[in-house]
């Protein structure tokens, strides 16, 4: 299979059509090989439109919405990430490629090693993997310039709004199973926040996503 040419129809045919035209945006998604972190079973689709299963009920984003998340969320160099949901590490990849560094947190022991290995072999550095259940925050490591959430959420916790800098940002899928808004939202100042809703798309719940004593807009 030509992955490089099956790349550039991925960019020109599935992501710049909705609108993804930041030209880092899609340098870093013609850069960073997504085939090198989809399940072997998968390799044939791995830069097609196909929902790729990752176990465990958990899958890959489709590469629009990976597309569209990154321009949202106007990665900097200098910016400290936390990424909710490692899953396969393909899109802690992209952040890296970007970002100063990128912490992703993974609840699924059997996803924490696949994105480990994934990211390692493919020489990525500047991203840690832990085990753990990060939707409510990862307070070692905050205050964070960008937060990810990966999957889905009824709310977003005020916890993990808390762990942002001013000027950070926040980007989650917000709602029920088959009705969600992607969002991004600005700490414009301490305890004050900002949201754009984005576009609609159904994703995959996060597990522990909490349902109480949250923060919404």
């Amino acid at each position: 299979m030509n992955f490089e040419q099956a790349r550039f129809n991925m960019v020109e045919q599935q992501i710049r059509p909705w609108e993804v035209l930041d030209f880092g945006v899609l340098d870093v998604l013609m850069s960073v090989r997504r085939e090198e972190f989809v399940p072997e079973a998968y390799k044939g689709v791995a830069l097609s439109e196909a929902e790729i299963p990752l176990g465990n009920g958990s899958t890959m984003l489709i590469p629009v919405i990976e597309g569209k998340i990154l321009q949202a969320v106007q990665v900097k160099a200098s910016d400290k990430v936390l990424e909710v949901g490692a899953g396969s590490g393909y899109f802690a990849a992209l952040l890296a490629a970007k970002a100063d560094w990128v912490r992703t947190v993974e609840i699924d022991p059997a996803l924490v090693n696949m994105a480990h290995d994934n990211l390692k072999r493919y020489g990525v550095e500047n991203v840690i993997v832990e085990e753990g259940d990060a939707i409510r925050g990862w307070p070692s490591n905050a205050p964070y310039d960008l937060i990810v959430v990966s999957g889905g959420v009824p709310l977003i916790p005020e916890t993990l709004l808390q762990q942002l800098k001013v000027g950070g940002r926040l980007f989650a899928f917000v709602g029920e199973q088959h009705l969600m808004t992607a969002q991004l939202v600005t700490c414009v100042a301490e305890g004050k926040y900002s949201t754009e809703s984005l576009f609609e798309n159904a994703v995959p719940m996060m597990r522990n996503a909490p349902q109480k004593n949250a923060f919404s807009f």
